[in-house]
């Protein structure tokens, strides 16, 4: 079962295969074209949060990190510093609150069951302000073993998140790591 006894005993034996142990190339490309250091920002599933820690050297004032995880937000905070500009959050994402001007996804979908996939649409719009944008990368590959990861497909994508978001971009990545070319897709999406 995924739940956070799975995901802390994976962080405690360092099996953390997914860690690319720095911000992932797709998201700080994108990253690095945001104007606004006071968006309010989602990172769910943040894991060792290196991308948080990106948009925190990048200026940005309100990042919120959320794992069920705790080993990984208590060496979050470590390297984080004092400066209160990323907020972490021990709690189940579909029990989270808030509302946010940008969620980034970074590996968190794909460690969802397909079975909470709906759910996660359906969460991610109820977090995001009207005006918001949800972006980041998911595997456009279907893996050999059993998950997680779990992989996915474009296509099916596009059909669950129809009845919550818009799109407005999502392509192969052009600049993902050499073991994960060709199998991601960067997206950004506008809610409904």
């Amino acid at each position: 079962m995924l739940n956070k006894t799975f995901w802390e005993h994976r962080y405690e034996h360092q099996q953390t295969g997914w860690d690319l142990g720095e911000v992932s190339p797709p998201l700080k490309g994108y990253i690095d074209h945001l104007q606004d250091p006071s968006l309010r920002i989602l990172i769910p599933g943040c894991g060792n949060g290196h991308e948080a820690l990106y948009l925190q050297s990048k200026g940005f004032q309100h990042i919120t990190v959320l794992d069920i995880a705790e080993p990984p937000l208590a060496a979050l905070k470590e390297k984080s510093g004092e400066n209160g500009r990323i907020t972490t959050v021990n709690a189940d994402f579909f029990e989270h609150n808030g509302t946010y001007d940008l969620i980034l996804e970074q590996t968190f979908y794909c460690a969802l069951d397909p079975s909470m996939r709906q759910r996660y649409w359906e969460h991610m719009h109820q977090l995001l302000d009207n005006n918001g944008v949800l972006a980041g990368v998911l595997f456009n590959v279907d893996f050999d073993k059993q998950g997680p990861p779990f992989g996915g497909n474009e296509a099916d994508y596009r059909k669950e998140l129809k009845p919550y978001f818009h799109i407005a971009i999502m392509e192969p990545c052009y600049n993902s790591i050499q073991p994960r070319m060709n199998t991601e897709l960067f997206f950004m999406l506008r809610p409904r």
